[in-house]
């Protein structure tokens, strides 16, 4: 029986589902879900991520991090984490990146947190041989913390659900995945019975408001494990870098706009990260938090012209590429403005590069 059917006779059965309680089953369903069936990342997948778009963005993610372990003392034993590496290539351009720095690779504990088992083989044979040899965690809690942590969150926050919550003329109601008698999957509101607060902002009727409890988890179990380990996350992500309105539930199957509930679990399905909330999450977890920036500000200050130029004089014929490959990361009408960059660090007195004024 499909996705769709499944689902649809479940909220026959037990009622409407929320939003984030949808994207979770699209996306992680362990036989039909968009994880366990399809392959995402690249041309032949749904969609793109900035590591595949250039060797330049894991590059500059791998000097990023050895400055941050500069900073944090060259510590002779630290922690790098990635969160969700996908097929394992930012990592795979981070480390050879991070050659040039003597010391960081024989200090370095590579963690990948990769709760996907095919996924996790795509990992270790592109990172088997890598001058690192990575270990897997399932979860945050599997991190240690005798070690300082140098965490890296690509493209995380996105999959991690929101319910949604609609502004009426008579108050406030919530939006739920309904199912109609012909077994269509639709959208409807039900009345709101937990896990609301109304928000501080203003919000005109009709309009659609977000809370990601998982998300703001997030901030929270990082902002903790810093706190106890020391070090800092990079989390980028396309997203809200102010609280406010605003229904970011998108599908997006061959690169291309799809009706959301449609063909669950066959097309990727996500929100916008709430960097706002996140961040809030890890401050009052104890831990200090920077930015947000755009993703193009963010690779500027990391040097990522530079590193163009350099490449191109290597390979004069290969210029045009890397400029459109530079346009692509940095450029505000592409990912320069929509995609964001904040830190979560400990101690304060640790100055995150990339972050400075």
């Amino acid at each position: 029986m499909a996705l769709k059917d499944r689902l649809a006779r479940e909220i026959a059965l037990t009622g409407p589902m929320t939003v984030a309680d949808y994207v979770t089953r699209c996306l992680h369903d362990p036989t039909d879900g968009y994880y366990a069936t399809r392959p995402a990342l690249g041309e032949g997948g749904d969609f793109i991520t900035a590591p595949l778009v250039s060797q330049m963005f894991g590059e500059l993610i791998g000097l990023w991090a050895v400055e941050t372990w500069r900073r944090l003392g060259a510590p002779e034993r630290f922690r790098l984490v990635e969160v969700g590496p996908g097929d394992g290539t930012l990592m795979d351009d981070a480390l050879r990146a991070a050659r040039v720095a003597p010391g960081f690779l024989e200090a370095c504990d590579l963690v990948l947190i990769e709760p996907s088992g095919p996924l996790r083989d795509v990992q270790a044979r592109r990172l088997g041989q890598a001058d690192a040899p990575p270990r897997w965690v399932g979860t945050l809690g599997g991190i240690d913390t005798d070690a300082p942590v140098i965490l890296i969150a690509n493209e995380v926050l996105d999959c991690l659900p929101a319910r949604q919550f609609v502004r009426t003329d008579d108050g406030w109601a919530e939006r739920r995945v309904g199912v109609t008698d012909d077994g269509d999957l639709i959208f409807g509101l039900v009345g709101i019975t937990g896990g609301f607060e109304r928000p501080a902002y203003g919000v005109e009727p009709g309009q659609v408001i977000e809370i990601s409890d998982q998300q703001a988890a997030f901030g929270r179990d990082i902002a903790t494990m810093l706190a106890q380990a020391s070090g800092a996350a990079l989390l980028i992500d396309y997203g809200r870098d102010r609280a406010g309105p605003g229904d970011t539930l998108q599908a997006l199957r061959r690169h291309a706009r799809v009706d959301a509930l449609a063909t669950p679990g066959e097309a990727d399905v996500t929100q916008w990260a709430d960097f706002p909330a996140v961040l809030e999450a890890a401050v009052r977890a104890g831990a200090d938090v920077t930015g947000c920036v755009g993703q193009g500000a963010f690779l500027r200050r990391l040097g990522i012209e530079a590193r163009a130029e350099r490449l191109t004089s290597a390979r004069p014929d290969a210029g045009p590429v890397i400029a459109r490959q530079l346009a692509r990361l940095t450029a505000p009408d592409q990912m320069g403005d929509l995609f964001k960059a904040a830190a979560i660090f400990s101690p304060r007195s640790l100055a995150v590069p990339g972050f400075e004024t």
